[in-house]
Formats: structure tokens, sequence, C-alpha cells
């Protein structure tokens, strides 16, 4: 059984596609097929249900991807401990960010890391959190910065980054502008551009109206921070944003101001997964972020 086998029916039963495992691996689509026309032979089972229409995995076919996997960590977590064997200060590290914090938090400490191990690769990719979470679960992210912090977790280590309290974000000449803080029980007939449902603030937000008598008039959804802003600039509602993004704001049309009363925060977590293999790279990312938090408490 050749590893790169099970690395091409691991694609396929990801996609459910010869075609895209295709174009993911870089590999030609009768490579694939003969390769696991060949494990479906050397296991004596087949491993996929084939039709004109669509590909499905077996029962056997699910019992083999479970242990695949399994191969595959190991395998990478070899050659990777191999490499830090061999004291290569190389590599890379993938990261994964939601859209609304982009790199406004940790841009310094990725500066900073850079300046200790400027050959190691920094890898970012946007996307929500859930995402974020199955990326790492599966591994094709190695760290994650999260909104939504899980109390207890059996698949990921968990490090709190920081708590950053939201502030109400209105255009320069709106009646609250000139307020030194503003209460909740204030926006009850504020129309909100507010971020999408998928988020872990939108329910906070949610929550937080509740508790002052009132439910928010949503005029759209956006996981973009600048199009939330362009929204308030236009005069189309209010946005509520963590108040380290309201710092950077370069925009003279909108204006920030404290919200009084709150307890709403942005909470930012790093997540790996548990007992994998972490590379020199990746381990010292963890070491330095955590070093950088503590001295720095404004990233």
């Amino acid at each position: 059984m050749d590893i790169r086998h099970l690395e091409y029916f691991s694609e396929v039963a990801k996609h459910l596609s010869f075609t895209k495992a295709s174009q993911t691996l870089h590999v030609s689509q009768p490579s694939i097929s003969k390769a696991i026309k060949n494990l479906e032979e050397e296991l004596g089972v087949p491993l996929f249900y084939r039709s004109s229409k669509q590909l499905d995995l077996t029962d056997a076919g699910q019992a083999v991807l479970t242990n695949a996997q399994t191969v595959l960590a190991a395998f990478r977590n070899l050659t990777t401990e191999l490499n830090d064997v061999m004291d290569l200060k190389s590599g890379e590290v993938k990261i994964g960010i939601p859209p609304i914090v982009g790199a406004a938090f940790f841009s310094k400490l990725i500066s900073h890391y850079k300046e200790l191990y400027p050959l190691v690769k920094i890898t970012l990719t946007e996307v929500g959190t859930k995402k974020i979470k199955q990326g790492v679960k599966e591994g094709s992210l190695d760290i994650g910065l999260i909104c939504t912090l899980p109390a207890h977790s059996s698949s990921f280590e968990v490090v709190n980054v920081l708590q950053d309290p939201l502030e109400l974000v209105v255009y320069k000449d709106h009646p609250l502008s000139k307020k030194g803080d503003v209460s909740f029980s204030e926006l009850a007939d504020e129309p909100f551009v507010l971020y999408r449902k998928d988020f872990s603030l939108y329910d906070q937000i949610i929550n937080e109206c509740s508790k002052h008598n009132f439910h928010p008039n949503i005029v759209c959804e956006s996981s973009q921070k600048d199009f939330l802003l362009g929204m308030v600039e236009a005069k189309l509602g209010v946005a509520l944003l963590p108040s380290r993004i309201c710092r950077d704001i370069n925009n003279k049309e909108v204006t920030s101001i404290p919200l009084s009363g709150s307890a709403i925060n942005l909470e930012l977590g790093m997540i790996w997964k548990k007992d994998k293999y972490l590379s020199f790279a990746v381990r010292e990312f963890v070491t330095v972020s955590q070093q950088y938090v503590n001295r720095h408490k404004n990233l």
C-alpha cells in the first residue's frame, strides 16, 4: 500500500469528486482513478458507489477514510519531526483569522515573529470561526484565531489572546456623535449595520439589545469592516466595532464612541489541535505569541 494512494483516496472522499481531487493534488485524473482501483483490489472491497450523477463512499470506504486520515496525519507528523531534528529553522505556519478581525490585531506580532525567524513563511487565510475550527481539526490550518472560545474542548488547545470592548460607530454629524459615551438603550431607534449571523458577535449584540428591551432594526449584514464603515458613512445605520479597530479608522466622515453599561467584548483566542505534533515553526509561533501578548496588552 502506497501512502500516495491513501492521499489520493482521502482527497477524492473529501470532495466526492475525482475531478476536484485532481485539481487540488495537481495529479491527472486517470492516475488517481488507477491508484484507487489498485487500493480497492488490494483491500478486496469497493470504496465508492459510482453512478453517472454522483460519487458516494461505501461503508467500507468510510472505515478506510477514518483510518487513512490517522495514517496520513502520522506520516505528516513524522516528516515534520524529521525536519525539526535536522534543525531546519524554516517551514510554514498556516493561520486562520476571522475577516472582521483581519491583521489589525496581530500585524505587529507577525512582524516581531518574522524578525526572529525570517525563513518561516506565514500563510493567512480569512474565514469564519467555524471554518477555522474545521481547518485546524483537519490539519489544513496549524493555528486559528477565533472569536468564540470553547470553554472545554477535547480537540483543541486554547489560549486567550485579548478581550476588546465594542464601540459605537456613527457618521460625523449623527446626533450621538458629540456624546462622551452612549448607553445601549439609546440605540433602540437606530438602524444597525451588523455582522453576519455566523459571527459570534451577532448573537452577543442581539442578546444585549434584548436586555435593554428592544430588537435591533438591521438594515444589512456583512463580514467586512470596510463595508460596514461605508454603510455608516452613507448614513444608512450605526455599527458596533472592537475598540482596537476603531482606533485605526482612517475616515473623517465617521467617529466612534465608547459604550457605557455594556459587557460586550470581542474575545480573541488562539487554538491548535491537541495531540498533534507541532513543527518547530508552529511551536515557536505559539510561544512568541504568548510572550508578546503578555508584554503588549494592546496588540
